[in-house]
Formats: structure tokens, sequence, C-alpha cells
């Protein structure tokens, strides 16, 4: 029997929060709660997030890389 092989799984609608400030022209990085544990992420978003904000993933730019929009207050 073989194990199914989930590491194709998009972030896409995950949730996260933002571990190093994303400015506006260039990454940051977010920890997201994907495949029954957390991964960081290099993040991308329209405007500036600052450290500690609750973020949800819009899209993936690539296997590591995503972009965010921070969750409504």
């Amino acid at each position: 029997m073989r194990a199914a092989d989930d590491s194709s799984q998009s972030p896409v609608g995950a949730l996260g929060k933002v571990t190093v400030a994303i400015p506006q022209d260039g990454p940051g990085e977010v920890l997201v709660a994907v495949r029954g544990g957390s991964e960081a992420y290099a993040a991308w978003s329209a405007a500036p997030v600052a450290k500690d904000v609750r973020v949800i993933v819009t899209d993936s730019i690539s296997a590591r890389s995503v972009i965010v929009e921070p969750l409504p207050a």
C-alpha cells in the first residue's frame, strides 16, 4: 500500500501569520497552516503587512511563494 503524496496540496485558502513583515516592494515571510503542520513561505502582498498580522493565502506563485491578504479585523 502506498502512502498518499500530499506535497502538491495548494496553500491557497489557508490561514497564516506574518513572521517577517511584508514590505510594499518585496517579500516577507508567513507561517501557514498546511498539511497537518505549519510551513514557512515567502510572501507578497498588495500593501505592506506588519509582523504578527493574521493573513489568508490568496494565490500561490511557486512551491514556496504565496500572495496574502490580511484577515479583516
